[in-house]
């Protein structure tokens, strides 16, 4: 195997940035994008049962790191990049229940969060992401407008967007147009 150096170029480099829209008020939204960290998708293994006390062993600690994505399916998030070793070295606490794909590479987080963000999102998906249908720590996979993310609560007024890769500057942009109504500041890293 040849050594060689990736070079890593954040996915919202080139991503309209700063305050758009009315002026400041209560209703303001904010757009963030997220550490790079690492996304690890982790799959059942075929009749391995209830594994919801399991996932989190791979997980950083972080509330919301472990989101469930589909029937046997979930990524589990964090800021801080992992190396090949790192998880690896993951793998064992499965239990052999489950298996580990770094999607780190392919995948990116966008926060958005402001008193309206409900309103916002509801421009793009069909999903209720009243608090009481769509509590703190729910996830759904969707469309915002024609792209797939997964969609989770992090907080009263607060969303995290996984989105791939290659979509995530159309995203952003799609974002900041459906929040100009209450006024929108975006910014990169936390």
């Amino acid at each position: 195997m040849a050594d060689f150096a990736l070079l890593h170029r954040p996915a919202l480099a080139d991503a309209k940035s700063g305050p758009f829209g009315a002026p400041s008020n209560a209703q303001r939204i904010t757009l963030t994008a997220l550490p790079e960290g690492h996304v690890l998708h982790v799959l059942s293994a075929r009749g391995s049962g209830d594994l919801q006390d399991l996932i989190p062993r791979i997980g950083d600690g972080t509330p919301h790191a472990v989101r469930p994505y589909g029937p046997g399916q979930w990524f589990v998030i964090g800021d801080a990049p992992l190396s090949a070793a790192e998880i690896f070295g993951r793998t064992p606490l499965l239990d052999g229940k489950a298996s580990i794909a770094d999607q780190s590479h392919g995948r990116v987080r966008i926060g958005i969060s402001g008193a309206s963000v409900e309103a916002v999102l509801a421009k793009g998906t069909a999903v209720d992401l009243v608090v009481s249908n769509f509590p703190v720590g729910h996830s759904a996979m969707t469309l915002i407008g024609h792209i797939s993310a997964l969609i989770s609560r992090t907080g009263e007024h607060s969303f995290e967007l996984l989105v791939l890769r290659g979509f995530a500057a159309s995203l952003w942009d799609e974002l900041i147009e459906m929040s100009l109504e209450f006024g929108v500041d975006a910014n990169f890293g936390s």
